[in-house]
């Protein structure tokens, strides 16, 4: 303690003037040394330093106080040695993101046209009126720009939205990082309290406490260990538990993890300067080097290694603190190319993804044809017809009739290619994860969200997540007799509750205590361990004081701890009496210790034998009868080692045998009270829920039936870890998966299982082939032996309040409150994900196969496109991008719940959408073109129909557009309900977005159509004629109703489509190498695209795609590999607006397991008319 007064004067500021100012250590002497390890580390240490309390000495730190928390103290630390937080990347500016929109290809041919015919209408050749159509007078053709002009800035509105939208989207990832970020602290001692303070505020000198289950946050030197091993794999690459203790290895590094054992450690570097910050500033300051080369066209090396570098988009170190690993393994990977996908990614976007190739293709082909019919009517028309001879001072006008063609052809395919797809994905999984945070989800990767919503199987942890893990001790069994509840103090023999407080309060973690309530007349609060809580309750529920035990025998003269680990199932830990002998006190599942014990205390506190009848007996009568009221048995017992000779303490089956029984404890959790009702909700979901504890099966049973998990009468099993194993391994140990498909049908309880088990049980359910659906499996877990079950499950779930740092690394969502209702609100939100996504998908859909057929035909009978390009691209902005938003953002409601999960590989458009989509699109294209060749007749009005090329908008085709937006706009309320379902208009006021675009895009049409004058080619109409538009969209609404009535299953000939892709679709190559985890949100940040490179490559991608389309799938991979740095670079899921980007991202786009390629090989579902084409 003798250092202790330094901390309070940060005044001496000379002290040691040749260091840093003030510190014995510099920022690079302490960096140099935490780069040694094991045996160079302890000599350093003890030769440079003399041992690690000289370092503490140097830092101005006390091993047993702490820093003073003095804050001027606080400030001089992070200035001198740098704060505890690695600096993310910036965000993309708005204008990045506008830059990025615009490369988009189908908006730069639009653009290209738009400027070709803007240059063209100022030019007027002197003799070519016969050419033109004399219908044209002087100020017509001064408004010739006007189209061009009008088809660039609506493009414009195109990208400001589309920009805007990606911003927000970056905007509420970096606020979920934040988020994520501020959750995880750590525990410190500060002025002699232990406090927990963010990762960010640790400061070098900090003494850290550190426990089985923590992630470190900094670089560090032990300074007391008890039994701690580490794993330091993120950083090493070696599997194996690393020991650490003072003699051998002191040194403690960031972002490894703590698997065993508990100490202190006094930080040494933080944030940049830590051994993980090292590798990340490695692995960044790359990319400023990286875009100059870039520009000088050379292509930059390893794109894995930048992708990795950058998992980290927003994320400060404190969230995933070893993502680096990626980059020190990277280029292993790279060698050895492994193949095998991690974690398949998210079903919706292989589906979505091939679905809108199919579609893209389909479009293009449209438009070219469109095209060319355009063009071929001219000329055969003009010159073979009326023979006239080319001109040469009319090429000017006959090119600008061209460009009229072409232009109408681009407005076809930019129709026909749905952007709004990944659009609406993004929106709605952007909206619900930000709901979900008000359910108590944070989602860490956003398809998590929506896998959910296919999860057929959950396999749950018991405390504290069907538990509250609030655990108290009700009954005890000492000195021969069974209390059912807690004893009179003065029941008990001193010398017995002297031996029950001693083993409480010294064998269990320091960290564990027993606060008082922080309102009045609450409950105490348990801090750390809930069971070692319980029995620290007990004591003071015995009139007992454990702290006055803890300050006579501080940690420092704790002996030797073996810490509590899912092998041992138990902990022991050694004191040195005054005589020189030894006492171990243990503690731990009582049919485990009970087996040790060959003695055990009688009522009279004296010691007699303990034979294996009577502790068959003991069993009988007290541990079954207390499991089977659902309460857990805890074992309290000592040995004692005489004077002498020393026992070798690593034999320790040896040292742990022989024991004395003291008494043994039956702690209550009791159930959530909202789980039995959330776990009936999952089972009507078609839910299987599975309860996986380390729990005696009695207790296990018990609250398994309490929580509706078993129900009475049904044939279910309940099997213990060693049972399962030997029911599904074969004579060799090896998992037999026929055996295993046997048993988890019908499993739904494993008690005493140990981590591998449950990983063996989720691997089991995933690989099943039984069953015509492959299971999507959910896990819940808090310990860090959960981390494996929770990585290899589909959704990860991982407790926030009880969970360690390591299984919120394995994670996908955190449930912020720990509780099991939350996990159903996320099926309700991952499957409402899917069910916006259709509906978004079927009114999209209707929108685009009647525009196409309407321009293609309408180009092709009359040479002029009904819609106009601009209008076009108003129809496209409503129905691509407001629609996405509002049918993306409806709530969920529990009518979700009711039925069966989907499946993997259940198509995107059901058969009943097929119906809608196709039966609202005759009803429009009749409407349309009954409008259109007899709509003058009808409403008494000059024919729009040949019209010349300048000539002013006609209300004959202003009517045909205004009908087309309403019947959009009263289809956009059938697209509410995709089941078939009558009520269109249920709980549409829950939604106030979807009441917002649909007004709003209602009054903007009013606007356009009465002030949009030439630019938006509308004349404006009378009351009655607007009437007229609205009755027709109202109409919309009754045929849904006659549509509803016609039985689907009449009609045979709908086919399905947006089917995922089938494992055998795909060869190996296609499975995603370095994608294994990055995850979709770190994807969303879409970093690194480095612009040159795609706006080159675009076009040579945009050739390649079409020759893949024709000649099949074999060039795809081809087209894909020359250009590395582009997949690595062209990550945004956010443009699929044409065909070319299809192709791009679906090998890259994260979920997508290269669905372009597969939706290449295999027959595209559903083309416009939804016949299959070959």
């Amino acid at each position: 303690m003798t250092n202790n007064s330094a901390d309070h004067h940060p005044g001496n500021s000379m002290a040691d003037g040749s260091h840093e100012g003030e510190f014995g250590c510099s920022v690079m002497e302490l960096r140099n040394l935490m780069e040694l390890r094991s045996g160079e580390a302890v000599n350093r240490i003890n030769d440079n330093y003399g041992g690690v309390h000289n370092i503490c000495k140097r830092l101005k730190t006390s091993p047993v106080e702490g820093l003073s928390g003095n804050p001027a103290d606080l400030e001089k630390r992070r200035q001198t040695f740098g704060q505890n937080f690695i600096p993310p990347k910036k965000a993309k500016t708005f204008l990045q993101l506008v830059w990025e929109a615009l490369q988009d290809v189908t908006l730069i041919i639009l653009e290209i046209a738009a400027i070709i015919s803007l240059g063209l209408s100022f030019y007027h050749p002197p003799a070519c009126g016969e050419a033109k159509g004399s219908a044209e007078d002087e100020g017509e053709a001064q408004a010739g720009w006007i189209e061009g002009a009008a088809i660039l800035f609506s493009v414009i509105i195109v990208v400001l939205v589309t920009a805007f939208n990606d911003w927000s989207k970056e905007k509420q990832f970096r606020g979920l990082q934040s988020r994520i970020e501020q959750e995880q602290k750590f525990t410190v001692i500060r002025k002699g309290q232990v406090i927990q303070i963010p990762v960010a505020e640790i400061v070098v000198g900090d003494i850290a406490q550190i426990k089985y289950g923590d992630l470190l946050p900094a670089d560090g030197i032990l300074l007391q260990g008890n039994d701690l091993k580490i794993d330091e794999s993120s950083l090493t690459g070696e599997s194996d538990h690393v020991k650490k203790s003072l003699e051998k290895d002191p040194m403690l590094l960031s972002g490894t993890h703590v698997m065993e054992g508990s100490g202190r450690m006094v930080v040494a570097a933080v944030g940049i300067n830590s051994q993980t910050g090292i590798i990340f500033t490695l692995l960044g300051a790359g990319e400023g080097d990286e875009e100059k080369k870039v520009k000088k066209g050379k292509k930059p090396g390893a794109p894995e290694n930048r992708n990795k570098a950058k998992t980290q988009d927003g994320v400060a170190l404190e969230i995933q603190p070893l993502k680096s690993q990626e980059g020190v393994e990277n280029e292993e990977k790279e060698k050895k190319k492994v193949k095998v996908p991690k974690k398949e990614k998210s079903v919706l976007q292989g589906k979505l993804t091939r679905l809108a190739v199919q579609i893209g293709k389909a479009g293009l082909i449209m438009s070219a044809i469109t095209v060319v019919i355009l063009i071929l009517y001219f000329v055969i028309d003009n010159f073979a017809i009326q023979g006239r001879s080319w001109l040469a001072e009319c090429t000017p006008i006959y090119i600008q009739y061209f460009v009229k063609f072409f232009i109408i052809g681009v407005t076809v395919l930019v129709v026909a290619v749905p952007e709004g797809l990944p659009l609406a994905v993004t929106i709605s999984l952007a909206y619900s994860v930000k709901k979900m945070m008000k359910d108590n989800n944070l989602v860490r990767h956003l398809d998590a969200c929506e896998t959910m919503g296919n999860a057929t199987a959950i396999c749950s942890d018991k405390t504290g997540t069907l538990t509250m893990n609030r655990m108290t001790v009700v009954q005890a069994y000492v000195g021969d007799t069974h209390y059912r509840q807690i004893p009179d103090p003065e029941a008990i023999l001193p010398k017995t509750l002297d031996l029950i407080v001693n083993g409480v309060a010294i064998n269990s973690a320091y960290t564990s205590k027993i606060l008082p309530p922080e309102k009045e007349g609450g409950l105490p609060r348990q801090v750390g361990n809930k069971t070692e809580c319980s029995l620290l309750g007990f004591v003071l529920d015995l009139k007992q004081d454990y702290q006055a035990v803890r300050n006579e025998v501080p940690e420092e003269k704790l002996y030797k701890v073996y810490t509590f680990n899912s092998v041992r199932k138990s902990m022991s830990t050694v004191v040195k009496n005054p005589d020189g002998g030894f006492r171990m006190y243990s503690k731990g599942a009582s049919e485990i210790l009970l087996r040790k014990c060959t003695k055990i205390l009688d009522k009279n506190g004296e010691v007699r034998i303990f034979k294996m009848k009577d502790r068959d007996e003991m069993v009988k009568k007290v541990i079954e009868p207390m499991a089977c009221q659902g309460l857990r048995t805890i074992c309290l017992a000592y040995r004692d080692f005489p004077a002498g000779a020393e026992p070798d303490w690593d034999t320790e089956n040896e040292i742990l045998s022989d024991l004395t029984c003291i008494t043994v404890v039956g702690i209550e959790d009791p159930v959530r009270p909202e789980v039995p009702d959330a776990i009936q909700k999952c089972q009507r979901a078609g839910i299987t829920v599975r309860m996986v504890t380390g729990d005696n099966i009695n207790t296990a049973r018990a609250i398994a039936t309490k929580c509706g998990i078993l129900l009475p009468g049904e044939d279910f099993l309940c099997l213990e870890g060693k049972e399962f194993n030997r029911l599904i391994r074969n004579e060799k140990g090896e998992v037999e998966q026929e055996q295993l498909d046997k048993i988890w049908p019908k499993l739904r309880v494993l008690a005493r299982s140990s981590p591998t088990d449950k990983h063996t049980l989720v691997k089991g359910i995933i690989d099943s082939t039984i069953g015509d659906q492959r299971q999507v499996v959910a896990v819940t877990g808090d310990g860090t032996n959960d981390g494996p079950a929770l990585k290899k499950a589909d959704v990860g779930f991982a407790m926030g309040i009880a969970g360690t740092d390591v299984a919120k690394e394995a994670s996908d969502i955190i449930l912020t409150d720990d509780n099991f209702t939350s996990i159903v609100k996320a099926v309700m939100w991952g499957r409402n994900v899917y069910d916006s996504i259709s509906k978004f998908l079927q009114f999209q859909l209707t929108v685009n196969v009647v525009a196409v057929i309407v321009a293609f035909t309408g180009a092709c009978i009359t040479q002029d496109s009904p819609l106009k390009a601009v209008q076009m691209l108003w129809v496209n902005l409503i129905m691509d991008t407001f629609a996405s938003l509002a049918l993306a953002t409806e709530p969920p409601s529990e009518s979700l719940l009711l039925r069966k999960p989907y499946g993997r590989n259940k198509p995107l458009i059901s058969r009943t959408m097929m119906k809608n989509i196709l039966g609202h699109a005759v009803y429009q294209l009749t409407i349309i073109f009954t409008l259109l060749f007899a709509g003058e007749k009808f409403f008494d009005i000059d024919s729009g129909r040949n019209t010349p090329l300048h000539s002013p908008p006609t209300e004959h085709y202003t009517i045909v557009f205004n009908t087309f937006v309403m019947m959009q706009l009263f289809n956009e309320i059938n697209a509410r309900k995709i089941h078939g379902e009558r009520n269109v208009f249920e709980a549409i006021f829950r939604n106030p977005i979807f009441c917002t675009v649909v007004l709003g895009t209602f009054v903007s049409q009013i606007i356009i159509v009465e002030f949009g004058g030439k630019p938006f080619s509308c004349s404006s109409l009378t009351l009655s004629q607007w009437f007229w538009c609205i009755f027709i969209g109202v109409g919309e609404l009754l045929w849904g109703q006659l549509i509803c009535t016609v039985p689907t299953s009449q009609l045979k000939f709908l086919k399905e489509a947006g089917h995922g892709t089938a494992k055998e679709d795909m060869t190996d190559e296609e499975l995603p190498e370095g994608l294994d985890e990055i995850d979709h949100a770190e994807m969303e940040l879409r970093r690194g695209q480095i612009l040159w490179f795609r706006g080159l490559n675009r076009i040579q991608t945009q050739m390649d795609v079409v020759y893949t389309f024709q000649t099949g799938a074999s060039s795809l991979q081809g087209a894909l590999r020359r250009q590395p740095s582009i997949v690595s670079q062209h990550h945004d899921v956010k443009n699929v607006s044409s065909p070319t980007h299809v192709a791009l991202s679906s090998v890259n786009s994260t979920p997508t397991t290269s669905a372009a390629a597969a939706a290449a090989a295999s027959p595209p579902a559903g083309n416009q008319s939804g016949e299959c084409i070959p």
